[in-house]
């Protein structure tokens, strides 16, 4: 992958404007980006990625500052009077959900385990097969115990459970796609349990592990971008004729730079989780059944976040922290999958 510029199919443009545009049109057709890839096309998850000398092109530069410019002005914008504004708008808009988000979420734990077990052959997502009949009984299971609050836990130990079955079978590293289904098991635990885990709660434990689940997924849209180009050929409006290499690099910075924002301040992770919304529904409709049932726990704890008005203390930080800390996460994020990658598979990070 070259490090110089890539041009729309309508002519050549400026380096910034390319960026900004693709910035832009990615937070709004990133379709492709959001169904996840594995359910869909060939990969191998022991590959040699692209090296971090590709990633870190001038693209991938200039897209992250566009990123950063972006989430700090939300950052500046949400102490505003127009924030506040904003703020009163989506609590009255989501003052239902609010209310029945614990419903929500069993209601729709219960179809996403139903649903797998009547497609047979799944473990917790599309591309984790079982042969297992005890798989089945247990997904039944924790759907049968979420009708009742008490019987939560149980349905949280039967989720953890199959967790474990997908990492001694697939791989530590292949469940790191996955942690969400760790925080959905904590919320449902102490939600059965009516407590805290150390003073944080339940929704906040499940938004954190919905935000490192995105932030991991991204990575594999700089590190592997062709396992996506055969959905790019068969929907080729996608990418709104950008270069394919180019539109993989946008969306993950897109889908990175949102996901870290759901675990910063309040009105920038509501509206973070109302463009990721968009995003995952919009591509159930373009991907169809398995897209729908494979994310739709992850779409319902994104209305829970969009409609959750309970700031804590430490929601409070100030806006010049905001680029500095998603730079911070970036770094972490990319160095931890690339050394990951490198110690179990025996790949080269550069």
């Amino acid at each position: 992958m070259g490090s110089g510029g890539v041009v729309l199919t309508s002519g050549r443009t400026s380096f910034a404007s390319k960026s900004a545009v693709a910035f832009a049109f990615s937070i709004l057709w990133t379709r492709a980006a959001s169904a996840h890839v594995k359910w869909f096309c060939a990969y191998d998850i022991a590959g040699q990625p692209r090296g971090l000398e590709n990633v870190l092109c001038p693209d991938f530069e200039l897209l992250l500052g566009t990123a950063l410019l972006w989430f700090f002005a939300g950052c500046i914008a949400e102490r505003t009077s127009l924030g506040e504004a904003m703020t009163r708008a989506l609590d009255r808009v989501t003052n239902g959900l609010r209310l029945r988000t614990e419903q929500m979420v069993r209601a729709v734990c219960g179809f996403f385990m139903i649903s797998i077990w009547a497609a047979g052959g799944i473990l917790l997502t599309p591309e984790l097969k079982t042969t297992s009949a005890l798989v089945g009984l247990l997904q039944l299971s924790i759907a049968a115990a979420l009708l009742s609050r008490r019987t939560l836990p149980l349905s949280a130990m039967g989720m953890v459970i199959l967790f474990g079955i997908g990492v001694e079978q697939y791989g530590a590293f292949h469940l790191a796609d996955y942690p969400i289904f760790l925080g959905i098991a904590a919320y449902l635990a102490l939600v059965g349990l009516q407590k805290e885990l150390l003073g944080v709660a339940p929704l906040d434990i499940a938004r954190y592990a919905t935000a490192v689940t995105l932030m991991w997924a991204s990575i594999e849209k700089w590190a592997y971008p062709q396992w996506s180009f055969p959905l790019l050929i068969e929907h080729p409006g996608l990418a709104l004729g950008l270069d394919s290499e180019f539109y993989m690099r946008a969306a993950g910075m897109v889908e990175f730079s949102l996901a870290f924002a759901l675990i910063w301040t309040p009105l920038v992770r509501r509206c973070a989780a109302a463009v990721l919304l968009g995003m995952f529904i919009s591509a159930c409709f373009e991907f169809g059944k398995l897209d729908t049932i494979g994310h739709s726990m992850i779409i319902v704890l994104l209305f829970a976040i969009i409609s959750d008005n309970q700031p804590v203390e430490r929601d409070h930080r100030p806006p010049w922290l905001a680029p500095v800390s998603l730079c911070a996460a970036l770094t972490i994020t990319l160095l931890t999958y690339y050394v990951g990658h490198a110690a179990l598979f025996d790949t080269s990070i550069l």
